[in-house]
Order: C-alpha cells, then sequence, then structure tokens
C-alpha cells in the first residue's frame, strides 16, 4: 500500500517572524510578570487561582471547574492548592451536594493577599506590556488575538 504525504503549507517569511516574535513576547513577558510576583511569593499560576477564586461567587469554586479555568490537570491543580494551602491562601471544602466533589476556597488570608498583590500585578502588567502599546494598537491586537482564543477554546479536550 502506497502512502501518499500532504505537501506541508511552510510559514513564509512574513509568518515566521510573527510567529517567532509572538513567542518571544509571551515568554519573556510570562517571565517578566512571574519575576515581579516572587517578591510576594507567587508564582503566576497562584495568582491566577487567586483571581479566579476571587471573582466567583463566595470566593469557591469546584476543583474540577478551577482546573477547566486555568488549563491545569486535576492531578497538577491538586498539587498546586495543597503548596497554596499550606501556605494558608486557600482551603478545600467537601462539597455538600456532591460527596466526591471538593471546592477550591480562598481564605481570608488569600483575600487579603490579593488585595496587596493586584495593585503591583496590575503595574506590572502595565509597564511591561500595556503602557507600550498605543490604544489603537491594542483594539487591533484585541481584533486579531479574538479569533484564535475563540478557536482554542473550542478546541479544549481535542486532539
Amino acid at each position: 500500500m502506497e502512502m501518499t504525504e500532504t505537501a506541508t503549507r511552510w510559514l513564509t517569511d512574513t509568518e515566521q517572524c510573527a510567529w517567532r516574535t509572538h513567542l518571544d513576547v509571551s515568554r519573556l513577558l510570562t517571565h517578566q510578570l512571574e519575576k515581579d510576583l516572587q517578591p510576594f511569593g507567587l508564582t503566576m499560576n497562584d495568582y491566577e487561582i487567586l483571581v479566579n477564586l476571587s471573582e466567583s461567587d463566595d470566593r469557591r469554586m469546584r476543583m474540577s471547574d478551577l482546573a477547566a479555568a486555568t488549563l491545569q490537570s486535576k492531578s497538577r491543580l491538586s498539587h498546586q492548592i495543597t503548596r497554596m494551602e499550606n501556605a494558608g491562601l486557600v482551603r478545600r471544602e467537601h462539597c455538600e451536594s456532591d460527596r466526591r466533589g471538593l471546592f477550591a476556597v480562598l481564605t481570608d488570608l488569600g483575600g487579603e493577599t490579593m488585595r496587596k498583590v493586584a495593585p503591583h500585578h496590575v503595574e506590572s502588567v502595565r509597564r511591561h506590556f500595556m503602557d507600550l502599546l498605543s490604544p489603537g494598537e491594542l483594539s487591533e491586537l484585541h481584533a486579531a488575538l479574538t479569533p484564535i482564543a475563540e478557536h482554542l477554546r473550542g478546541r479544549r479536550g481535542k486532539p
């Protein structure tokens, strides 16, 4: 049986440049934001979990929903939550309606930490991203990235 090959659609020079710049910005910005959270003893994953919990009803989320929101495996999130629990930022609670379900709950210390760290994080985002773009460029960037985000959200869990 003879296999036929589909021609690879290699990236053009322009596409390659855009792709590599995107990768650079993504890695460098994440690295810088992580670095700016270090004095508070937080990682970007910690901060994202604190944000999700602080913005949810009753400052709690089902672990499975939190894993989906943060794009983490349940196992990885469980380890992360254990570490954050040990730091007093979150706690786990059993779900009354589903004996197998667990909630991650933002503690008072976790809420206090968010209030303290959020202004510094926002300033970091402004300094290293927002303030480097004009309002028009931000609008264009948002318009360009939205269809990609929607496409990728629609593919969650699919090969």
